[in-house]
């Protein structure tokens, strides 16, 4: 009966211990809800507006072109006689339009002389375009000699360019 006692009291001992060690039963946490990550909307492109396209007038282009000359000479070459024709039907078409006509020489003789023959050159134009009608209240002239040259090379072919009337438009 001692055995038994032994064993009762081990089964009291044992009832008593296992309810205390026996696992807590644990309630699971919840997660703290995290707020939803609102994506915001699209943007809207805004629509386009159907318009008629705008037609912007440029005002039109005036090229003139230049006269050259032959050396030592102001007298306008029949060869330039069209050109100037065309510029002065250009000026004349378009009244708000000015021009300075520029004369210019090449290095050869003193820069007086081409000062005086660059301002020759420019006058012989002017006067075609005042005698063709442009009004001369809107052509200015200027004599440049041989300080502008439109080639600076020192041969023959640089200087019948340099021997010219420039237009241009202010």
């Amino acid at each position: 009966m001692a055995r038994y006692r032994w064993l009762i009291l081990a089964l009291v001992i044992a009832v008593m211990i296992l309810p205390a060690c026996a696992k807590k039963q644990v309630t699971p946490v919840e997660k703290p809800v995290e707020p939803a990550v609102q994506t915001p909307p699209p943007i809207e492109q805004p629509k386009e507006i159907e318009q008629a396209p705008v037609v912007q007038e440029r005002p039109v282009e005036l090229v003139l072109g230049d006269v050259f000359f032959d050396y030592d000479k102001y007298s306008i070459k029949e060869e330039y006689k069209d050109v100037l024709v065309k510029n002065a039907e250009l000026l004349m078409s378009n009244p708000s339009s000015k021009i300075l006509v520029e004369g210019h020489c090449d290095e050869r003789g003193t820069n007086e002389y081409n000062m005086a023959l660059g301002e020759k050159r420019a006058k012989a134009v002017v006067d075609f375009y005042t005698t063709y009608g442009v009004e001369p209240a809107r052509i200015s002239m200027i004599s440049y000699g041989e300080e502008k040259p439109f080639d600076a090379a020192h041969d023959e072919a640089a200087w019948a360019k340099n021997r010219r009337a420039h237009m241009v438009l202010r």
